[in-house]
């Protein structure tokens, strides 16, 4: 089993694949009892993962897969299968890479799950140099925080602290949470590799603002964040940002995802992000490859009306 976890993600590294295709983030989905399927075939390697909805439905996802360069028909005549016998309504695929997939079928998806435009820094440059190539006020804030005293600490125990920031924000900026369960989850199967981190600003010996960041391979990617709007003037997250990219940087990584922006849904988030003067990247979204078209119908209606 080591040694294909090892074999997996240096695969999936090599041919410039995310977390979300790691051997761990299958495994996480194991944890939050989710079926997943390891496909592998010439050239070609993709996790997918079984999403149960209501009136006992399910359709398959393939979160920024599959990688390599082989043939995707292979790849989608096996996810066909799986279908098949799990009775599955569609297959949702979202790669970072365009795959043309109009011509096998897929129709383009009204429902991305994964962002289709994020900021990816490139943080192996001296840090001096990254400090000088931000938006004049984002480097300002960064001083700001460090003067009006916030403290940034790394430490997988501040959950609780971590939901709560998370509940207000998510209130505020009108975004969905997952369970604290899930968070849980995410620091016990990812924390305990290093892969996931929990990082913390404290001010006057209190939590105002924290992120969860993903570790693997070459890229950091920025997960979750949250912070306490009644500290907004002393400007910790930049400073928790930054200070999470110089800790990317000591740890040999070469990029820092954003994790996402949006100017129409969360145009404050993406200013915030954008102020650190990385590059914009575009993917070509979410696809699906309908097995069912009633039940698929229905699964629209149902998501537009929730």
């Amino acid at each position: 089993m080591k040694n294909n976890k090892e074999q997996w993600n240096q695969f999936i590294v090599e041919n410039g694949g995310s977390f979300l295709q790691s051997w761990q983030w299958g495994e996480l989905q194991e944890s939050v009892n989710r079926k997943i399927w390891r496909i592998e075939t010439q050239g070609l390697k993709g996790l997918v993962i079984k999403h149960n909805i209501s009136l006992g439905k399910n359709y398959l996802y393939c979160p920024h897969g599959p990688i390599g360069q082989g043939d995707v028909k292979n790849f989608i005549e096996q996810v066909k299968e799986i279908a098949r016998q799990e009775g599955s309504i569609f297959f949702k695929l979202e790669s970072k890479n365009d795959l043309s997939l109009e011509n096998l079928g897929f129709i383009k998806s009204q429902k991305d799950i994964q962002f289709a435009k994020t900021v990816i820094l490139d943080i192996s440059k001296p840090e001096q140099e990254l400090l000088s190539q931000m938006h004049t006020k984002t480097r300002y804030n960064i001083k700001l925080a460090q003067k009006k005293g916030v403290q940034i600490k790394q430490s997988n125990n501040g959950l609780d602290d971590f939901v709560k920031l998370l509940k207000q924000t998510a209130k505020r900026d009108k975004f969905h949470l997952h369970p604290k369960e899930y968070y849980q989850k995410m620091l016990d199967v990812l924390g305990q590799e290093d892969m996931v981190k929990l990082f913390l600003a404290k001010y006057q010996d209190q939590v105002v603002a924290a992120n969860l960041v993903c570790f693997f391979g070459q890229t950091a990617t920025y997960l979750h964040g949250a912070s306490n709007y009644n500290y907004r003037q002393i400007m910790a997250p930049y400073l928790l940002q930054w200070q999470t990219i110089c800790q990317a940087q000591k740890m040999g990584i070469k990029y820092y995802d954003f994790g996402g922006i949006n100017e129409i849904k969360w145009p404050g988030i993406t200013r915030f992000k954008k102020g650190f003067n990385g590059q914009e990247v575009s993917y070509p979204g979410s696809f699906d490859l309908i097995f069912q078209k009633m039940w698929y119908r229905v699964y629209k209606l149902a998501r537009k009306i929730l």
